[in-house]
């Protein structure tokens, strides 16, 4: 089942199982943060006393930071639902890609991939992720020293979305079949960064509406 034969990513079966799984990981790790907590308080309260609150409250505020983040991190998932159910998969072999920071976006970001843009193909667009969370896996198949069997890993990327705007990049699972590991990428060299508008790069009213479906508002169309 060949993934870019859909309309949208999200009429991909593989694709939907895919970010049911991730959904459900994210889920779990909430309410097992969230029980962890509980669990040293009441270790804290019943078995310890107050003369340990020390030694525990570092694990506590740890407990709950990540709890917090969890959440960030659901709805994220629930984003990416969103982009893949307007924008096909896209696949591209060892797209222009690297961890340094580029001098042409503006914000954090924690590495970039770039993507021709689609109303001028000759054109490439970077897109970054913008938050640090869950890139790490990404990072370590990106980084100049990894070895070939990590890089190959990302040698195929797939992209759900428009490089002018917002992505859902994914990993193929080693036999192809299926992706995981999705992330977003951002666009913060228009835009979002204030550089350029996105009419500049050739989107149409019919992409930006487009955009607009998947859940982005581009700040200067």
């Amino acid at each position: 089942m060949n993934p870019t034969d859909h309309p949208a990513a999200w009429e991909h079966s593989p694709t939907r199982r895919a970010w049911s799984k991730q959904l459900a990981m994210n889920a779990f790790a909430l309410v097992a943060w969230i029980a962890s907590w509980f669990a040293l308080l009441a270790v804290l309260s019943v078995f310890l006393g107050p003369g340990y609150a020390v030694v525990v409250a570092p694990f506590l505020v740890y407990s709950f930071y990540r709890a917090v983040l969890q959440l960030f991190i659901l709805f994220a998932v629930f984003r990416m639902r969103r982009v893949l159910r307007v924008y096909p998969w896209q696949l591209f072999q060892e797209p222009p890609r690297g961890l340094a920071n580029r001098t042409d976006v503006v914000g954090r970001q924690f590495g970039w991939f770039e993507f021709p843009n689609p109303a001028r193909p000759e054109e490439g667009l970077p897109m970054v992720f913008s938050r640090h969370w869950g890139v790490g896996w990404w990072s370590r198949r990106m980084a100049p020293r990894a070895t070939p069997e990590l890089k190959a890993q990302v040698g195929v990327v797939w992209l759900a979305g428009d490089p002018r705007f917002i992505g859902v990049l994914a990993a193929p699972t080693p036999d192809g079949s299926m992706p995981r590991r999705f992330r977003f990428l951002h666009q913060q060299t228009g835009s979002d960064g204030g550089r350029r508008t996105v009419a500049e790069w050739g989107a149409t009213s019919e992409d930006v509406e487009r955009g607009r479906r998947a859940g982005i508002v581009p700040a200067r169309p």
